[in-house]
């Protein structure tokens, strides 16, 4: 369950409540009574696979090289460089 953070618009209490993503948000403040705005949370979830490196655990594989590129122009085999 994320936590979300709110604040009093009138005495600016500050605090964090557990609550399920489906239920809805606080209205009141626990201590005055007075109306919350939720605040924006800089704390996010995050799985790591693996060791959690993306050296060794997302970085796709390089892809092989073409053992020989077929020339730009035909042109090119016999000593032209006007196109590169």
């Amino acid at each position: 369950m994320p936590t979300y953070e709110y604040q009093c618009l009138v005495c600016n209490y500050k605090f964090e409540a557990l609550q399920s993503i489906k239920e809805k948000p606080k209205t009141k403040c626990p201590k005055c009574g007075q109306k919350l705005k939720k605040l924006i949370s800089s704390t996010a979830g995050f799985i790591f696979k693996g060791s959690g490196f993306y050296a060794t655990d997302y970085k796709k594989p390089p892809k092989p090289e073409a053992s020989h590129k077929a020339p730009a122009c035909p042109k090119a085999k016999q000593g032209c460089t006007g196109c590169l």
